[in-house]
């Protein structure tokens, strides 16, 4: 591999790894190199010894991301087994549908939670941690509804729309410390989470003439974009958001 794009030694984590946009992720940068830890809602012994087949240490920790105040607890943990982190990507989301008239505050308050508030408080805590050692990466996960309003997703348009735009404030600040901080926004992928718009005929259909690439994503359309972004080829790149999305924001 050229040595751009080598994360041999660096050790990366990434929220949201056992499945989807986040599985894809982890093994390309475990196939770059990189020791890798993913985090979801129960532990995934299953992809932590997928991840150990490329040669790298893996590991696949249960966390709740809504639990804010065990942040430093988690980091202590993932530092004390493997060492400093210097890749970071904040993957982890969650989906709500209700027409904006009915969307309920529960509803509101769980996403903005996990894809908002989980985001920047990490960022927060990593973001000390890799300024205190001299640099960094931070990839999160923003969206095409980052740039449009989307239909019946008010809360998921929102939190999104705040992850692209504090990833430039915090950019902004931290990158005279060497900490790359950047987004990439997904198109419209064949996940779980757009399950529902897959099995609307007339709306993939829709969704489907849209894409200059004529094909939904797959999870693994997203490996490069995130060894990019967490590799020194990526050094002077910080605050973008990075579009995988097959053309759809150029149409």
């Amino acid at each position: 591999m050229h040595s751009l794009f080598d994360l041999k030694g660096k050790v990366a984590v990434v929220t949201g790894g056992s499945r989807g946009l986040g599985k894809e992720i982890a093994r390309g940068l475990a196939s770059a190199g990189a020791d890798v830890v993913t985090l979801s809602r129960s532990e995934q012994l299953d992809v932590e010894h997928e991840l150990k087949q490329y040669g790298v240490r893996a590991r696949s920790l249960a966390f709740d991301l809504t639990n804010f105040d065990h942040y430093d607890s988690l980091l202590d943990q993932i530092e004390s087994e493997l060492g400093p982190i210097d890749i970071w990507v904040n993957n982890a989301g969650v989906q709500a549908r209700y027409p904006a008239v009915d969307f309920p505050k529960s509803e509101w308050d769980f996403v903005m939670d996990v894809n908002a508030n989980a985001v920047f408080y990490l960022c927060q805590k990593v973001g000390k941690r890799m300024i205190e050692a001299g640099g960094g990466k931070i990839i999160n996960m923003a969206s095409l509804l980052s740039f449009q309003g989307g239909y019946t997703v008010p809360a998921y348009a929102a939190s999104k729309g705040a992850v692209m735009q504090f990833t430039k404030s915090l950019a902004n600040e931290w990158a005279e410390h060497h900490v790359n901080i950047n987004c990439i926004a997904p198109g419209y992928m064949a996940t779980d989470m757009n399950e529902a718009l897959l099995n609307d005929q007339t709306r993939s259909k829709q969704i489907l003439e849209r894409i200059p690439a004529k094909r939904w994503g797959t999870p693994s359309d997203i490996q490069g974009a995130a060894i990019f972004l967490a590799s020194p080829a990526s050094n002077y790149v910080n605050g973008f958001t990075l579009a995988v999305d097959g053309g759809w924001l150029g149409r």
